[in-house]
């Protein structure tokens, strides 16, 4: 596929909420009857800040991956007073955080330097609405200070084909929203997919870490869904496409998921995976020797 590489693993992280706020520690404490995540709220920790600790892990396994930021507009942006009272609102946009802070901007600024990919996480309501995209891309480009070249819409949220159509009209080369948060697998068949032209590519996503056996009350289950998805993707030269949050990686509160995604890293790495972010790969696609390209990888799925 890629020189002497079978397969791909590529790695994202959308980065939907990097500071916990009151009501996801009351919403975790209910649904998971553990008080480890009001704990860490009420000592006024930042659990949900992982990225040095992402940057440590993956630094030390020699890869790199893509992080995906999210600019979510504000409960009172749309002017309808029905929105405000909305549960599904507050639940959008509550512990939402601006890319231009300086914390924020710093991380987009030390991830770029180093190597990681910054892409975009378009907002809830932006796959339909350019105008909306276009102001999410062009805030993150500001901070970033070059193009963005992918990204994933939030919560896998999208209209086929026409949030592809937005993407590609805004400069965008790939897309990566295709797939489930409940189920994991290859439902669009094994490789990269071409819905518009050769120029916009879409990497559907085969793993998101929520749709695993809890790796800390199930860890041989869940390591062994990750084997499976590793030994499939090898058999049939495929590109594999992870998910692992940030607040993933805070042992306290997830355990197990943090040693599952390194486990998984090296696994691949044994059995000959190319290893990297989406942009990363498109590119040494493009570099690889006559007749592995993009388009020799599209699965060529009816998906739409």
């Amino acid at each position: 596929m890629i020189d002497d590489h079978s397969f791909a693993l590529c790695l994202t992280h959308d980065v939907d909420r990097p500071y916990k706020r009151f009501h996801q520690a009351l919403y975790y404490t209910l649904a998971e009857r553990s008080m480890d995540h009001l704990r860490s709220f009420v000592a006024r920790e930042n659990p949900y800040w992982q990225f040095e600790e992402i940057m440590a892990l993956e630094d030390d396994l020699g890869v790199r991956s893509a992080f995906y930021f999210l600019s979510e507009p504000g409960p009172f942006a749309s002017g309808d007073p029905l929105d405000w009272v909305r549960p599904d609102t507050w639940i959008q946009q509550l512990g939402r955080y601006d890319p231009t802070d300086d914390d924020i901007a710093a991380v987009i600024r030390e991830l770029d330097d180093g190597g990681w990919e910054v892409g975009l996480h378009g907002s809830y309501h932006s796959g339909d609405d350019i105008e909306c995209l276009l102001q999410e891309k062009e805030q993150l480009e500001d901070v970033l200070g070059h193009p963005v070249r992918g990204g994933r819409q939030h919560y896998l949220r999208m209209n086929t084909p026409e949030t592809w159509r937005i993407q590609a009209e805004l400069g965008l080369e790939y897309d990566s929203t295709l797939g489930s948060s409940t189920d994991y697998g290859f439902v669009y068949d094994y490789g990269l997919v071409k819905p518009l032209s050769e120029s916009f590519t879409v990497l559907p996503l085969t793993l998101m870490e929520q749709t695993l056996p809890d790796p800390a009350s199930r860890p041989q289950a869940a390591w062994q869904a990750c084997a499976d998805l590793v030994a499939e993707a090898r058999e049939n030269d495929a590109v594999m496409t992870v998910l692992w949050h940030p607040r993933y990686f805070n042992e306290r509160e997830f355990p197990g998921y943090r040693r599952l995604y390194r486990r998984l890293i090296e696994h691949a790495q044994d059995v000959g995976a190319w290893i990297g972010p989406p942009a990363a790969l498109l590119d040494r696609l493009d570099e690889s020797t006559p007749g592995t390209t993009r388009s020799s990888l599209a699965a060529g799925t009816e998906i739409w």
